[in-house]
């Protein structure tokens, strides 16, 4: 008999997923920070658009990092919660000293690009473990973040 978890999912699909997620949460967790220092730091003749327009993206990661780590629980395991472990885990790296308007851009645009990769990834997994909730979740964030990363893009052109 296969061991399932409350939900109902493999538990040996659901300990991969979230360790997945915890990775996930991990550059979330830091390219907060990171889009956190470029709304604080920012300078430059766009200093009012960005300013504002970093705010937006820095409320909605925080948001994402508490439903990512409330959907490692839902599948039964624990979200990390150690900014050490963070930066060990994570893909993202440590912003630090950027101000000028352009290469805050650069930052957040290759951040969003990190987050798209990892959660294809983790969408695979889930559609894989038949764990629709996930799925449905990065998912969402994915189609977000393509956008934001058009968007950018434009920006920079």
């Amino acid at each position: 008999m296969v061991d399932t978890n409350a939900i109902g999912l493999n538990e040996g699909n659901a300990s991969q997923l979230a360790d997945r997620l915890n990775t996930l949460l991990a550059n979330y967790q830091i390219f907060y920070m990171n889009v956190r220092g470029y709304h604080w730091n920012v300078k430059g003749p766009n200093f009012f658009q960005l300013h504002d327009k970093f705010e937006e993206f820095y409320t909605d990661l925080l948001t994402k990092v508490d439903e990512v780590a409330e959907r490692i629980l839902t599948l039964g395991h624990k979200p990390v919660h150690a900014y050490s472990d963070y930066v060990e885990i994570a893909s993202i790296k440590e912003d630090k000293n950027v101000y000028q308007g352009e290469e805050c851009v650069r930052g957040v645009l290759q951040g969003y690009q990190t987050l798209i990769e990892l959660q294809r990834e983790i969408l695979s997994m889930a559609s894989d473990a038949d764990d629709e909730g996930t799925a449905a979740q990065v998912g969402d964030y994915i189609r977000e973040q393509e956008k934001t990363v058009w968007m950018l893009g434009a920006y920079l052109d």
